[in-house]
């Protein structure tokens, strides 16, 4: 079997009621992977590209948390109804979605 073009890794890391950082598992993440999964089934891209629940990516003030590889774009506060133009955008035209990307500097804590 041939390799993934891309790997689309969601984090459904799970923290204690209250924790300050959150958590992605409580914003929904793991309906967000199977909506993922759906429709690059439908779409008939499942062989093409792989989708990944992932333990902690260390960006949970931005959940949900989804990162695409081999780009290495990073995307935050993803909800359901970001799933189809991450899909039409992204995986299908290489366009990232500006809208929803984490940015380095965001990361350091610059914006």
């Amino acid at each position: 079997m041939p390799r993934f073009e891309k790997h689309i890794f969601i984090c459904e890391n799970k923290r204690e009621a209250g924790h300050p950082k959150g958590c992605c598992s409580e914003k929904g993440s793991m309906v967000i992977r199977e909506l993922f999964k759906k429709r690059l089934k439908e779409l008939g891209l499942n062989t093409k590209v792989r989708v990944n629940s992932s333990g902690c990516l260390d960006a949970c003030e931005f959940g949900s948390a989804v990162v695409i590889y081999p780009e290495q774009i990073w995307y935050g506060g993803v909800k359901l109804e970001d799933v189809e133009e991450i899909i039409q955008k992204h995986i299908i035209n290489d366009e990232p979605v500006e809208k929803l990307q984490i940015k380095a500097k965001r990361f350091l804590g610059h914006d």
